[in-house]
């Protein structure tokens, strides 16, 4: 899967000739010229274990997954590991972020919001929230019929990518990208990318499968 999500990545986020910084926190110091990925794990990383193990599908490796998402660098990477909660207030925080970013002179297009499962979910409420704003959004593993699990009715705007596993009951957020205002450009058909395993698509302006 993370191969498949950094050849996808690339859509959204154009890779540079150096690296830049992997932060665990918002940064302190904001570079206007360079690019940021804000990255939501999954549920069962919430809390203080970075590599929880889980009964179904085995370990998640937090520290592992940062490490590939800034393989080939060219971006600032904020991988926050959120606290145990019921609620959707982290959603607010990541805007909050976006619009921190965007105040330091930071463009919307060099922003890329990125949500795995729930992280996804949240990563989704933060976008629809941000959709005037034009940032990028790559969804992964979080749509149900087309639309995002419990949170139906979203609009976003600006590039959509979303990723998923053919082997998962979760697919694309096609009626989720129909329904949003997205920057109008080039639509890329669904491919299977069978040398990986997973089949995932790209899209900025319409349906994703």
């Amino acid at each position: 899967m993370d191969r498949v999500f950094l050849l996808a990545l690339v859509v959204l986020i154009p890779i540079g000739a150096r690296a830049v910084e992997t932060y665990d926190h918002f940064p302190d110091s904001i570079h206007a010229t360079e690019r940021y990925v804000i990255y939501s794990h999954g549920l069962i990383v919430e809390g203080s274990d970075p590599m929880p193990v889980s009964p179904k599908y085995g370990q998640y490796d937090f520290p592992a997954i940062k490490q590939s998402l800034f393989k080939d660098g060219g971006f600032n990477l904020i991988a926050y590991q959120r606290p145990k909660s019921s609620d959707d207030s982290y959603a607010d925080t990541l805007k909050s972020w976006v619009h921190r970013l965007i105040d330091a002179g930071v463009a919307p297009n060099r922003i890329t919001l990125v949500g795995f499962s729930r992280g996804a979910q949240l990563t989704a409420l933060a976008s629809n929230g941000l959709a005037s704003a034009g940032i990028n959004t790559a969804l992964m593993a979080i749509c149900e019929n087309g639309e995002v699990s419990h949170a139906p009715g979203l609009n976003l705007g600006g590039n959509l990518l979303s990723i998923y596993e053919t082997s998962d009951d979760l697919g694309s957020c096609g009626k989720l990208a129909a329904r949003s205002h997205l920057s109008p450009s080039k639509r890329y058909p669904s491919r299977p990318a069978r040398s990986m395993g997973p089949s995932f698509s790209r899209c900025r302006s319409g349906y994703i499968h």
